[in-house]
């Protein structure tokens, strides 16, 4: 991300040009009815700048979800570059002692390697 107040803005993406919300984001998707609970960061990516991720926990374990049709899902209610280009579900998101989602540990579970491109 960059830098606002001396420090990244995890919630502002940069992606091809465009700054976008993952908050927005995130809440757009948390209305989808088989997202128990979200998380959107920004991977960097040397054509995009960043990408948009999303990392999900479906409210029934084993639902079928694919990219395509999240943002197929997401087309009618996000312009394009807030539709995420990459997928990692999850059975958990990172929480600090506050209860709040750790992005920067969301990015790591993206480098990882286990998501659906």
């Amino acid at each position: 991300g960059y830098r606002l107040l001396g420090r990244a803005s995890i919630d502002i993406l940069k992606t091809g040009g465009e700054k976008v919300s993952a908050l927005e984001i995130e809440e757009t998707f948390r209305d989808h009815p088989d997202i128990a609970e979200c998380a959107v960061v920004g991977l960097d990516d040397a054509e995009w700048g960043q990408r948009v991720a999303i990392a999900i926990i479906p409210i029934r374990a084993g639902s079928e979800f694919s990219l395509q049709t999240l943002r197929d899902w997401g087309r009618a209610r996000l312009s394009t570059p807030k539709l995420p280009t990459r997928l990692l579900l999850v059975d958990e998101l990172p929480r600090n002692a506050m209860g709040k989602v750790v992005k920067t540990e969301v990015v790591e579970l993206f480098q990882a390697g286990s998501d659906t491109d």
